[in-house]
């Protein structure tokens, strides 16, 4: 009987920032996904005197590294009584997204991330800027500052498309919906945006577009980084901006309800920054183009704004706006079940 490999894809315990784990299961053909356990006290997850943990699959998309009929599978983390384990934040938005699903909202997330050496973590970009400066640059014994880099094509500037571009090819093979990727303003910096697709389909496709991240970048000896500051210096941070609309944002006269999702967003901008990323204080400072995270203001086309309103929005009186807030290393079960239970009336 022919078998295939199912990728058991899931997040761990590890604090402040969760990391993605993964496991093998070798199945046949017509056998369906079983539930699926680990052992929980090397995930930061369970004591050794009780370390069992369930996985239990809730996303399942084709390969793409593997290829044929082999699957990666996305799973939540469960107690062995099936109950949601204490680090599973999927239940949870879950329950909100049933609640507004009436709502109709989308998501769009824009993931920044830094290729950075594997052995002190430093971003690629900086060794190779500094060789590929021209001849003859004011800034021939260091490294070109922020600029070129946006957006940026040639050697130099854009470090590390190779891998950029293979990540984009295995993403659209295992059916995610990702929009776009580009450079970014530092060197080694890059994004991808995926959506827009309801609250659970951006989370679950975010989270496998990131293991799928890691394994392309292993495979060139690079290591991902999603912290907020990967580099010290007049450097930009990266985010994870979160671009969502309800409905009748999306329709006609639909700018007041952009208008009063940005205000409600601002009523409890305190509970949102503790939850959007571990060290968003050494990302959101006020500079380069963040607002501080002590205070919140929204404004069109401000991208120094908590919350931006695109001008396009204002122009057409409909559309969608963008919490500036996330960080890289956010997790979007929770950004996603925050914004909806803010703008739809849920909060506090």
């Amino acid at each position: 009987m022919n078998k295939y490999r199912a990728e058991y894809i899931w997040i761990d315990g590890t604090e402040p920032t969760p990391q993605l784990r993964s496991k093998t299961r070798i199945l046949n053909e017509d056998e369906t996904l079983p539930i699926w356990g680990f052992d929980g006290s090397s995930t930061n997850q369970a004591e050794g005197h009780n370390s069992d943990c369930v996985l239990n699959p809730v996303f399942i998309c084709n390969d793409p590294i593997r290829g044929g009929n082999n699957k990666l599978v996305l799973c939540e983390v469960l107690n062995t009584d099936m109950t949601p384990h204490k680090t599973n934040t999927r239940s949870s938005l879950q329950k909100v997204y049933e609640t507004f699903e009436y709502a109709d909202m989308w998501f769009g997330m824009e993931q920044e991330y830094t290729f950075v050496n594997r052995w002190n973590h430093e971003p690629i970009g900086f060794e190779y800027s500094l060789k590929n400066t021209p001849r003859g640059s004011s800034y021939e014994d260091e490294i070109v500052p922020q600029g070129p880099y946006y957006c940026g094509v040639g050697a130099g500037l854009a470090i590390g498309r190779n891998i950029v571009e293979k990540h984009l090819e295995v993403c659209l093979k295992a059916g995610l919906q990702i929009s776009g990727i580009n450079a970014e303003v530092m060197p080694g910096q890059w994004e991808f945006q995926v959506g827009p697709v309801n609250a659970m389909e951006a989370s679950d496709q975010l989270w496998i577009a990131r293991w799928l991240l890691h394994r392309i970048a292993e495979n060139h000896n690079v290591a991902v980084s999603f912290e907020p500051k990967p580099a010290e210096g007049d450097w930009n941070g990266a985010g994870c901006h979160t671009n969502f609309s309800t409905k009748v944002m999306r329709e006609a006269g639909g700018v007041y309800y952009c208008t009063k999702a940005a205000e409600a967003l601002g009523e409890r901008h305190g509970l949102h920054i503790k939850n959007y990323g571990a060290a968003i204080e050494e990302r959101l400072t006020g500079d380069h183009e963040t607002c501080s995270y002590k205070e919140y203001r929204y404004g069109i086309s401000d991208r120094g704004a908590s919350v931006r309103v695109p001008w396009q929005v204002a122009k057409d009186g409909k559309g969608y706006i963008e919490d500036r807030r996330p960080n890289a290393n956010c997790d979007p079960y929770i950004v996603t079940r925050l914004i909806t239970e803010t703008v739809c009336g849920l909060g506090e």
